[in-house]
């Protein structure tokens, strides 16, 4: 029987909730105890797990398993000899930073994204991966992609069209989103109406900023993300971004961003104060959701500390199950609600640095 999971990935381990049977979410278990997991999931495909390792000084590790208990180690993806950042700058992974699997067509198939700015792919769930040659041999990506917060571009979205396989979108900083319509063999940019405010020209069409980017499962043109430099919405499968951020309130910067699966209205946030201030606002941490499009946005605050909180939500520790709600912080606070996010439960103040949050199924 297939049971809910949340999979924690923390800077010292990978940490599961399981929920019982009597509804309520509790502890389950720790791999990779000490270990810092920048991504933890499960293929809903071919019921694989998989957790995403930076070990600092040994470099990114990549592990599957059957049952999210006994692991096995394989090869991470590797950049062929001779690629380049820049001009004379080798490249080689220094982030394993998102994951996909392919469609429920290919079973076997899954996507990850790194820092400096790849993609890689295997059609043989993890035994061997090759860079995605259309993405990285994009005209514009030497010398008009950069790090942001960290010293490279980094992929850190990946989208797989559920009705579509081909049809594939990543989302990049410093560079801004990118789709094919064809497996990966080439990529065209989709970044009208961003704003890039740190640009000489803050409507370029490259180096655009997203922090991560969200569709609505049910109707995938309806994407979403949370922006360097605001709240972004497109409702015509990314030709076209509005920004919704709120003018004058709190929902503007922060990372995290989570669409509702089945009503494209719907979207949440996780505010902090500003690039240079990556604290929640106030010291007091909120949730903030739109139910209109981005219209107008509620903040939600019932459960959560208020006017002593330093927390900040990194870009894959929101997620969300239905109208159940989990995020984690940096400062290992992970919470949860299953209203919307009207209210919040504790369910441990005492994590590591919390890296990603997901709900998924296991049997």
């Amino acid at each position: 029987m297939a049971q809910n999971h949340l999979l924690i990935g923390t800077r010292k381990g990978l940490v599961t909730f399981k929920k019982s049977d009597s509804g309520k979410w509790e502890y389950d278990s720790t791999s990779f105890i000490g270990i810092p997991v920048t991504i933890a999931t499960i293929d809903q495909v071919t019921g694989t797990w998989w957790a995403l390792l930076d070990h600092g000084h040994w470099g990114c590790k990549l592990h599957r398993s059957n049952n999210g208990k006994d692991w096995e180690e394989l090869e991470a993806p590797k950049y062929p000899d001779g690629e380049e950042i820049k001009d004379g700058v080798p490249a080689s992974t220094k982030l394993l930073w998102a994951f996909a699997n392919g469609g429920a067509d290919r079973p076997g198939t899954i996507y990850i994204g790194t820092e400096p700015g790849g993609l890689f792919k295997s059609t043989d769930n993890g035994d061997s991966f090759e860079l995605v040659r259309g993405l990285w041999d994009h005209p514009s990506r030497k010398d008009q992609w950069f790090g942001g917060g960290r010293d490279h571009p980094g992929l850190h979205s990946i989208l797989v069209d559920p009705n579509d396989s081909n049809h594939i979108y990543i989302g990049i900083s410093c560079a801004g989103v990118f789709e094919s319509n064809d497996g990966g063999d080439s990529w065209h940019v989709m970044n009208k109406g961003l704003r890039a405010d740190y640009l000489p020209d803050p409507s370029s069409e490259y180096g655009q900023d997203p922090h991560l980017v969200d569709w609505c499962k049910a109707n995938p043109k309806v994407m979403w993300q949370q922006n360097h430099c605001g709240i972004f919405r497109t409702v015509d499968g990314g030709n076209n971004w509005s920004d919704i951020t709120e003018q004058d309130g709190i929902a503007n910067f922060g990372f995290a961003v989570a669409a509702h699966e089945t009503n494209p209205d719907v979207a949440w946030v996780v505010p902090g104060v500003s690039d240079v201030m990556r604290v929640a606002i106030d010291q007091s941490i909120c949730v903030s959701r739109t139910d209109d499009g981005g219209k107008t946005w509620q903040h939600f605050r019932d459960g959560l500390p208020q006017g002593s909180a330093f927390d900040i939500t990194y870009r894959h520790a929101l997620s969300l199950m239905g109208d159940t709600l989990a995020f984690g912080t940096t400062t290992g606070n992970l919470y949860l609600s299953d209203n919307g996010g009207e209210r919040w439960e504790t369910l441990s103040n005492n994590l590591p640095m919390i890296h990603s949050v997901e709900f998924v199924e296991a049997v």
